[in-house]
């Protein structure tokens, strides 16, 4: 080996720890920007209930039978990705199309159960502002949810392919962080809109 060679860093392949793909940081300023409009949004929900009301809020004091189990689905699901990814670091074709296609079937319960509730719920976008805002955040949330799953499957065709393996994973990882931040973002939605009516009361 020469001198030249001794002095000279050593390059890290895309993909592997210690290095992060220009795709990884715009994922995170993008995530930071979703986050602060998911945090404007819920702060107008808490400033809506501390008014006071002609009407009750919330209309009805939201039903756990569907929210509960699909926060569970959800949880699940950023485990299922995060198995997919451990897949692809190492190199296991197998874990990552399961992983993802785990991820991509849990995403798609959840969707699915969302619109029930939707059509289960007495009021409307246009009823109340109580409406307005339930179906503006979870409907905000269910666009995140609808352009994680795009990304999934087109890992998901990609893992199918073999373009990851332990030494290109980056966009694996650039999109198991994207759902991961939608699963920590319906937790805050889970809590303010299902949790806080039963801890405040009704007014």
């Amino acid at each position: 080996m020469s001198l030249v060679e001794e002095v000279q860093p050593r390059r890290l392949p895309v993909g592997s720890v210690g290095h992060h793909a220009t795709g990884w940081w715009a994922m995170l300023c993008g995530i930071v920007t979703e986050g602060a409009l998911f945090g404007y949004l819920l702060f107008s929900y808490y400033y809506s209930a501390m008014q006071p009301h002609t009407e009750l809020w919330p209309p009805e004091l939201p039903h756990l039978s569907l929210a509960l189990p699909n926060t569970i689905v959800l949880l699940v699901s950023s485990g299922a990705i995060w198995f997919g990814e451990r897949g692809a670091k190492r190199g296991n074709a197998s874990e990552e199309l399961l992983g993802t296609a785990a991820a991509i079937i849990l995403g798609i319960i959840f969707v699915t159960v969302q619109f029930f509730e939707w059509h289960n719920k007495p009021f409307s976008i246009q009823s109340s502002a109580y409406g307005s805002l339930y179906f503006t955040i979870t409907g905000f949330h269910m666009a995140h949810v609808m352009v994680g799953l795009l990304i999934l499957l087109a890992i998901l065709i990609w893992c199918w392919r073999g373009y990851f393996g332990p030494h290109r994973h980056a966009y694996v990882s650039i999109a198991a962080i994207y759902w991961h931040f939608i699963d920590i973002v319906w937790l805050a939605v889970f809590f303010t809109i299902y949790v806080t009516p039963y801890l405040t009361g009704r007014s």
